[in-house]
């Protein structure tokens, strides 16, 4: 068959169709007894008919893909074919499952090379995502086991097969096409010698999956977070500052922000009131404040609906300073992060030290990690937070320099890249000259995502103009993590070596 004679076309089975599905069946099944009977295919089309897919060409039929609803408890476990028949042939078919089930795929011996099969697997998967069901289970023969029974168990004889030391025309295809052997079964149909009765049962898992539950209690996929580009200026109060921040969490939560994110130590000018001979001191005035800004950046998260990250300040505890980021959610938890990772200037000048717990924080959009500036450069932290199923890691930073500025941003690329998530860094801009070691600043906040087809080219969903006070915003699909860390041209996450290493946080 030459290619460009092809003339190919994907729909559904219809009731017209027997004719030429009966002539195919009996060429394809000819050694386990043929085609269905009209009735049997009849009531599949008439009871789910987007189930019945099949491929024409130039009006021919040339490929078929017959699939029915289960219930996943059921047919997850092991069972054989006929507990799919019911009396006069009639296939089982449960309206109310909550999986398909694969019956048969077969395609015309000219048409084989041409991908078929991939078309009405992809198809079927599509089926399964837009009905919201939870999987595609199958029951999968080996008809080349035969040929090595009496050197491998049948165990044996699929693990060769998926490490493909061994061609079967039907489990190599099902393993290519995301397909996993979850057990193997017995006499599930007992006329097919070739598989001398077993077969594999054979699973896709749907991870865009939604269990039913209330409309209410549905969590966020689509999410819009919002980052200030702060603008350094002198502040004479705490009232002022604060008046500021109130202007930006009103205009990102006019724009429907599910988040308002700060940067690191935005607060700072107000050290500007304070004598700056002795920076330790210095801090320590700020410190004061920071109850303040907590409890009254909480009060703007619920009465503009919007969840804040407040940027960091530092925070005085014990006779120690911490440098710390609040999450204040919407609905008035407040949740906090440490900086764990120190610079030598907040060592050195401010006597900061590093915090010793790490979270995964539970949002009404997503689950979400703040590492504060220097903590992004440090790429443990990122996988802890991917082993916690993180959607968003949030960035507050503070740079004065460009190139201190590209450690941060190319950092956090490289986590959202290798940990399949979005990451979030916004900073300050401008001068502050009465502000001892915070009197220049460089940024030019920006939102990564993971690099696949799914998303930017260049993997940068939104970003600033540098060294300019702005707002910005981007919109992040949650459900496009989930299927990069699945499906995407590479897996990162699930490709680790973990027989290798392993990443413990004490």
């Amino acid at each position: 068959m030459a290619h460009e004679e092809l003339h190919l076309n994907l729909r559904n089975l219809t009731l017209d169709d027997y004719g030429q599905l009966q002539t195919l069946m009996d060429q394809i099944y000819d050694d386990i007894g043929g085609a269905w009977p009209k009735d049997t295919i009849e009531a599949l089309v008439e009871q789910f008919p987007d189930g019945q897919i099949c491929i024409e060409d130039n009006g021919q039929l040339v490929a078929v893909a017959l699939t029915v609803c289960v219930k996943y408890e059921r047919f997850s476990n092991p069972h054989t074919y006929d507990d799919l028949i019911l009396r006069n042939e009639k296939i089982w078919h449960n309206a109310d499952g909550d999986s398909l089930y694969g019956l048969d795929v077969f395609i015309h011996p000219e048409y084989r090379g041409y991908r078929l099969g991939r078309r009405l697997y992809e198809a079927r998967k599509e089926l399964c995502r837009s009905m919201n069901l939870r999987a595609i289970l199958a029951g999968g023969r080996i008809p080349g086991y035969y040929k090595y029974s009496d050197q491998y168990s049948p165990a044996e004889y699929i693990e060769r097969v998926d490490r493909k030391e061994i061609y079967d025309p039907i489990l190599t295809f099902q393993l290519s096409n995301d397909f996993q052997v979850t057990r193997l079964m017995h006499k599930y149909l007992p006329e097919d010698e070739k598989s001398l009765g077993y077969a594999t049962l054979l699973e896709w898992r749907n991870i865009l999956y939604t269990p039913p539950s209330s409309v209410l209690n549905v969590k966020k996929t689509q999410v819009r977070l919002g980052a200030v580009q702060w603008q350094m200026r002198e502040f004479t109060s705490v009232d002022e500052v604060l008046k500021q921040v109130e202007y930006f969490v009103d205009a990102l939560s006019d724009y429907k922000s599910d988040f308002a994110l700060f940067p690191e130590f935005f607060n700072a000018p107000l050290m500007g009131l304070t004598d700056q001979m002795d920076q330790t001191r210095a801090i320590r005035f700020l410190a004061g404040f920071t109850e303040q800004f907590r409890d009254e950046m909480s009060e703007m998260a619920v009465s503009y609906n919007i969840n804040i990250i407040t940027g960091s300040m530092p925070l005085l505890e014990n006779d120690r300073v911490y440098n710390v980021s609040y999450l204040c959610h919407r609905d008035g938890r407040v949740d906090e992060q440490r900086k764990i990772h120190i610079t030598p200037h907040e060592r050195r000048d401010w006597v900061i030290e590093g915090g010793t717990d790490f979270e995964v924080f539970d949002t009404d959009a997503g689950r979400v990690a703040i590492m504060i500036c220097y903590d992004i450069e440090f790429p443990e932290l990122g996988r802890i937070a991917a082993s916690q199923e993180v959607d968003i890691i949030l960035v507050p930073f503070w740079t004065d320099t460009k190139n201190g500025y590209l450690r941060v941003r190319h950092c956090a690329q490289a986590r959202a890249i290798e940990n399949e998530c979005y990451v979030v860094i916004t900073g300050s801009v401008g001068n502050l000259p009465k502000v001892e070691n915070l009197d220049v600043q460089y940024a030019q906040s920006s939102v990564f995502s993971p690099s696949d087809f799914a998303f930017p080219h260049d993997a940068v969903m939104a970003e600033t103009t540098p060294n300019t006070e702005m707002i910005m915003f981007s919109d992040m699909d949650l459900e496009k993590l989930k299927l990069v860390r699945n499906e995407g041209s590479v897996t990162n996450l699930k490709d680790r070596r973990v027989d290798m290493y392993e990443l413990r946080k004490k």
